[in-house]
């Protein structure tokens, strides 16, 4: 008879947590420069082309057509200018600094205030003590019920679907930008570059092209760019099921797989949107590159049953109707 035979039925292993689960999703972040070179040019590439067909294109569907896929590819960028600022992708490399920089420059998130405010909310994942430093804030019920009237109205001005939506305005333009500018100018320097630039490529195009021009080659794809990855970045942790906890209860890999969605979407949609959707993974471990993101979840048995959310408009309705964190509930909900 074979020895093998004769051994015990394997134990099911028991789930890895805390500092545990961490450490055995560092086998995952180990980048392929190859591949991340290759991702980071061929998005690069595309996304001039999308804006080059919004101007060179003479029919304003097409030019329609190509603002859409501009709008999209700049949130695959980002997601890749993201990973490079966790220090996932390239991060010895200057010619990718230079990139990026310029990049955080262009789409209004410059690496002053983008890198600050993401490294806190990483840390403060789900904290009811996090009042929306790098994040949407969320106030527990009680907190909520003692403000002023004033203040309920701006709280509530935040996460409401028409901040969301407009990110272009509301979170890029004033918050990274006017606001940083007003708070802290010389450290937001760049900030300033970026409102310059902005609206000095924006001046050009109406100048040279008109209205219609404008319109479709840089607002909408911002628009668009912006209001997907504002949402994005609020569903991932504003989703029925997510949990929240005070300091003391607080813990970083349970925040990442409690209090962070994994947020289904098709090949196409995962790929413009660099695999973000897998955000619980990225939350466990944000040196884990984005293309490796799904293999992390593929062979690590910890992360294969997260809570879900989708971007069907059942879904999208029900993320946007939760305001509070109910403790007595234990959980996020609707005024």
């Amino acid at each position: 008879m074979n020895v093998e035979t004769l051994e015990k039925p394997n134990q099911e292993k028991p789930f890895l947590k805390g500092r545990e689960l961490i450490l055995q999703s560092m086998k995952y972040a180990k980048e392929d420069k190859f591949r991340s070179w290759l991702e980071t040019l061929m998005t690069l590439v595309l996304m001039a082309l999308a804006f080059s067909g919004t101007f060179f294109i003479n029919q304003w569907l097409g030019k329609l057509v190509f603002s859409v896929l501009a709008g999209l590819l700049i949130v695959r960028f980002f997601i890749i200018y993201h990973d490079f600022l966790h220090g996932a992708i390239l991060k010895k490399s200057p010619m990718a600094k230079l990139i990026m920089t310029l990049f955080g420059i262009f789409v209004l998130a410059p690496i002053n205030i983008w890198k600050g405010t993401h490294d806190h909310h990483h840390n403060n994942n789900s904290k009811l003590s996090n009042h929306g430093i790098g994040s949407y804030p969320l106030l527990s019920k009680n907190d909520f019920e003692r403000l002023s009237k004033k203040k309920k109205f701006i709280y509530l001005a935040t996460r409401h679907p028409l901040t969301i939506f407009f990110g272009y305005f509301t979170l890029f333009i004033f918050d990274f930008n006017i606001r940083s500018i007003i708070n802290n100018p010389r450290k937001h320097w760049d900030s300033f570059i970026a409102l310059v630039l902005h609206i000095g490529i924006a001046t050009f195009i109406f100048i040279s092209g008109g209205f219609q021009t404008l319109i479709l080659s840089w607002i909408i794809p911002f628009i668009i760019a912006n209001a997907l990855g504002a949402y994005l970045f609020y569903a991932q942790h504003n989703f029925p099921g997510a949990t929240f906890k005070d300091n003391r209860n607080w813990d970083y890999a349970q925040a990442a797989i409690d209090s962070t969605s994994y947020m289904k979407m098709g090949p196409l949609m995962n790929w413009m949107t660099g695999n973000i959707g897998y955000h619980h993974v990225h939350h466990v471990n944000h040196t884990i590159p984005f293309y490796r993101l799904k293999e992390a979840m593929r062979n690590m048995p910890e992360l294969q049953n997260p809570k879900t959310t989708s971007l069907h408009p059942k879904d999208i309705i029900a993320c946007l109707r939760l305001k509070i964190w109910d403790p007595e509930l234990g959980e996020i909900r609707a005024l």
